[in-house]
C-alpha cells in the first residue's frame, strides 16, 4: 500500500533504537526524508548511516539532544525547521515500588515523557496550522490507561501524554492537520530486550522463557508474546499518511488485547 507520503520530512524523538528507529524506518520505506534524534551524537550518527544505507531514496539527518535536558532541547529547537510529520516517541520507563520514586525521578519522568512533547508540539504545531497540513503522532502506553502499580511515575506520564495529544487535536479544528496517540502493549524494544538478557543471566536460564515468563504475569494479552517495535510502527506510519485523514484527536490501540475496556 502507497501511504502517499513521499516527498514528506518528518522528525521522530528518541530514534536512534527500538521502537523510534522502527518508525524512523517505516517512514522512510514510503519515501520520508527522515530527521532522527538521540541522547548522543555517535548514537545519532548510526542510526542515520542505518537509514541511508536501507532506504537511500531520501537525505536522512539526526539532531543529538537529551530531552531530559531543557538547554539541550532549546539548542535542538533552533536547528529544527518546518516538517511535516512529528513523531513524540521519546520516553524513559522502569519498574519502582511508588514510595522509594524521588520528587527527582518524577521530575525527569516529566521532564522527558510529558515535556518532550509539549516543546517539540509548540514548536512545530502553529507551522502546521498555518500551513494547513501535517501530522502529530505521540507513542504512548496502555499503561496510560490502566496504570501498573510498580509503575506509577511512568504511567502517569504516559496518561498525561494521552491528554496532551487530545488537546492538541482541538487546536486542529477545519484544517488538513491531525493530532492521535497510539497505545503500545508491551513491546520487545531494546531496552526491554536488555533488561530481560539481563534477567536471565542471574537466573541462568533461557531468554525465551524469561519473556515467556513476563508475558504470562500479564492475564489480559491476547498475543499472549511481546510486541515488536515494528508492529507500533506500522500504525504510526499509517496514521502520518494522509489515508488516515478521518482520524483525528484518537487514542488507537496497538496493545496485543492488553486493555479489556473500550476507549
Amino acid at each position: 500500500m502507497d501511504l502517499q507520503l513521499r516527498g514528506k520530512t518528518a522528525f521522530v524523538s528518541g530514534s536512534t533504537q527500538g521502537i523510534g528507529y522502527a518508525v524512523a524506518s517505516a517512514l522512510a520505506a514510503e519515501g520520508v526524508r527522515v530527521i532522527v534524534n538521540g541522547r548522543g551524537e555517535e548514537a545519532v550518527a548510526a542510526a542515520v548511516a542505518r537509514l541511508r544505507s536501507a532506504h537511500p531514496g531520501a537525505e536522512h539527518s539526526g539532531l543529538a539532544a537529551d530531552f531530559g535536558n531543557p538547554a539541550q532541547v532549546d539548542a535542538l529547537l533552533e536547528r529544527l525547521g518546518a516538517v511535516d510529520i512529528l513523531v513524540n516517541n521519546v520516553g524513559v520507563f522502569g519498574l519502582a515500588p511508588f514510595a522509594d520514586v524521588t520528587d527527582d525521578e518524577w521530575a525527569r519522568y516529566l521532564e522527558v515523557n510529558l515535556m518532550s512533547g509539549v516543546r517539540l508540539s509548540r514548536h512545530l504545531l502553529p507551522g502546521m496550522l498555518e500551513r494547513g497540513s501535517g501530522r502529530v503522532v505521540f507513542v504512548s502506553s496502555e499503561s496510560g490507561v490502566n496504570v501498573p502499580a510498580d509503575m506509577i511515575h511512568y504511567g502517569v506520564t504516559k496518561a498525561a501524554m494521552i491528554a496532551l495529544g487530545n488537546g492538541l487535536a482541538k487546536l486542529t479544528r477545519g484544517t488538513a492537520v491531525t493530532v492521535n496517540t497510539v497505545l503500545g502493549g508491551p513491546t520487545y524494544s531494546d531496552g526491554v530486550a536488555a533488561t530481560v538478557e539481563s534477567i536471565a543471566a542471574a537466573q541462568s536460564a533461557p531468554v525465551d522463557a524469561v519473556k515467556a515468563a513476563i508475558i504470562g504475569q500479564n492475564r489480559t494479552t491476547l498475543l499472549e508474546r511481546f510486541l515488536e517495535p515494528t508492529e507500533l510502527a506500522s500504525l504510526v506510519a499509517y496514521l502520518a499518511s494522509p489515508l488516515a485523514s478521518a482520524t483525528n484527536g484518537a487514542a488507537i490501540r496497538a496493545d496485543g488485547g492488553v486493555l479489556t475496556g473500550l476507549l
